[in-house]
């Protein structure tokens, strides 16, 4: 089947979409380490795709963040720093707070009840893992994806889904997932979906800033730790 020059941009920019999702996944995962320097031509034969998607793709991961090009040097994966991460942490306690707010306000019962249901699944996997490591996969599997999503807010859900939800996942990955504060962590998320699902947006606004202030302190720890 041949494609008609009027339909070549939508087939670009479809295959533009899943090469960004795939150059995001292996960056955020680390597959493609921070640091690593991009070349095209080595992705464009790895992908088996022309330049243009893919120089698409590059756009969005450097809109992202998780990319940066410097003059005379190309574009790399960006390198994670510790201040970096703990300025994350103070962005996200502030907006991720408004966000549950806004969610006991706007969410239905329905998707409250989905949220009660998969931080059972969460309870499950955790207590799998001896308590040890409480990694959420992303999207709809992530507590904080869904208060964000549920808040109905366009414009808070484009800063913490796309600007830094990635971003975020990156340092969860690179420094980690084990913690001593996987119990606490999955109490702390169901105290709130209780307020949410109590309608009660200040309660559920000063449990979720508190429970992202206590993984900011913890990881300010595990950081220092590392550092002796």
């Amino acid at each position: 089947m041949s494609i008609t020059a009027e339909a070549l941009p939508e087939v670009t920019a479809t295959i533009a979409d899943r090469i960004f999702d795939q150059l995001r996944q292996a960056i955020v995962e680390g597959e493609i380490p921070p640091g690593s320097k991009i070349s095209e031509p080595v992705l464009a034969a790895r992908y088996g795709i022309s330049r243009g998607p893919l120089r698409e793709a590059m756009r969005r991961l450097e809109s992202s963040s998780l990319v940066e090009r410097k003059p005379n040097v190309g574009a790399r994966v960006i390198t994670l720093t510790s201040e970096q991460l703990l300025e994350i942490y103070v962005i996200r306690e502030a907006l991720e707070g408004m966000a549950a707010r806004l969610a006991a306000e706007h969410m239905s019962d329905a998707a409250i009840a989905d949220l009660k249901r998969l931080l059972t699944r969460h309870r499950t996997d955790v207590a799998q893992e001896e308590w040890q490591t409480y990694f959420q996969k992303e999207g709809d599997l992530d507590f904080h994806f869904r208060i964000v999503q549920g808040s109905g807010n366009r414009r808070l859900i484009n800063i913490l889904c796309n600007d830094l939800y990635h971003l975020a996942r990156m340092y969860r990955c690179q420094f980690g997932m084990k913690s001593d504060r996987a119990r606490d962590a999955l109490k702390e998320h169901e105290l709130v979906v209780e307020a949410i699902a109590e309608r009660d947006g200040e309660l559920a606004e000063w449990l979720m800033r508190r429970h992202i202030r206590k993984s900011r302190k913890a990881t300010e720890r595990r950081l220092a730790a590392m550092q002796e």
